[in-house]
């Protein structure tokens, strides 16, 4: 068996970041046309497109911001109108701030997360699911996190916003299952990607420690899940969550 998304159409956001990158290059190089929706780095958005490009594959970077419905409404036109009607959407994008004790964490915080775990991925359900749902395929895939399993200190503005993620995704995947659409996460643990190798701190003893796989994850091996339950593979399976964090996490 091989994982062939050829003829489909994939959105992936945050793609200019550490494991969108990898993710949007690990859907194309499986045969999928790709979307690359980003914020504010256009460079390596663009970077990422060349690349893909010298694939085959058709490419369209588009600026967007998640959080205002104007925007994703206005990306949602641009992306239909330059690639089609998208068979596959990797929501990876996440807003970044200091963890602190829940005691301390700025209020604001919350409502940031809230944002960007929660309001995103419904403006982009609301953006392309009908299309999915009119056609009676196609896969909606968020990128979640260990943290919300683990609850770990500092973790609360995350953790939480997580969490309410989580159950969003389980009241999509009941909501729009009977159309043939299935809606699946991906929860990573502290991954290994282009900076660590590029600063040499891939390696994290006391952290591996605690993992059954006595190692940290690597970025692809997160794309890897991915690229499974964008594919025909994963017909038969919605509504779950896969923890990619080398055992942190047993479901």
């Amino acid at each position: 068996m091989e994982i062939d998304l050829k003829g489909k159409i994939a959105v992936v956001s945050g793609a200019s970041g550490e494991l969108g990158r990898v993710m949007a290059s690990t859907l194309a190089s499986c045969g999928a046309d790709i979307a690359l929706l980003y914020l504010r780095n256009a460079e390596k958005a663009n970077e990422l497109a060349a690349k893909i490009k010298t694939g085959g594959r058709r490419v369209l970077p588009v600026q967007v911001d998640l959080k205002d419905e104007a925007s994703v409404l206005a990306m949602k036109d641009s992306v239909v109108k330059g690639l089609g009607e998208p068979d596959i959407v990797v929501n990876a994008a996440v807003s970044q701030y200091k963890w602190v004790a829940i005691l301390e964490q700025n209020i604001d915080d919350f409502q940031d997360q809230f944002e960007t775990c929660v309001r995103q991925n419904v403006l982009m359900a609301k953006a392309f699911l009908p299309a999915m749902i009119a056609k009676g395929r196609g896969r909606f895939i968020g990128i979640n996190s260990e943290r919300s399993y683990l609850c770990t200190a500092n973790s609360g503005a995350y953790a939480s916003a997580k969490r309410g993620m989580d159950g969003l995704y389980r009241v999509l995947a009941n909501e729009v299952g009977p159309s043939g659409v299935t809606v699946n996460q991906v929860a990573p643990g502290w991954t290994i990607s282009d900076k660590d190798r590029a600063n040499h701190t891939e390696i994290a003893p006391e952290y591996s420690a605690k993992i059954p796989l006595a190692r940290r994850g690597t970025d692809q091996e997160i794309a890897n899940a991915v690229a499974f339950l964008a594919s025909d593979l994963a017909s038969f399976i919605t509504g779950v969550t896969i923890p990619v964090c080398g055992g942190a996490v047993m479901v």
